[in-house]
């Protein structure tokens, strides 16, 4: 994955200039959600949206797409203290 000389995981999210943060409309209005944005380069960034200037952990667009079949599946439901819960 190549975002150029400079994108790199844990950088400052403010830094990533251009790119659109969004956040699933299941957040709460507290502000416990997690923000993706696109990058130009390809690619997805991730942030705390309570931390907008802090790291961005950025992937590629194949870790990205597994990360999510794997919450989809069902995969990370234990994290939660849950096995299957939906």
């Amino acid at each position: 994955m190549h975002h150029g000389p400079t994108h790199y995981n844990g950088m400052p999210a403010s830094e990533l200039h251009g790119v659109q943060w969004r956040k699933s409309q299941r957040s709460t209005a507290e502000g416990e959600c997690v923000q993706t944005a696109k990058l130009s380069g390809g690619g997805v960034a991730v942030r705390n949206s309570r931390h907008p200037d802090g790291p961005a952990i950025l992937f590629s667009d194949a870790e990205f797409r597994t990360f999510l079949e794997g919450v989809k599946h069902g995969d990370f439901d234990d994290l939660l203290g849950c096995r299957g819960c939906r």
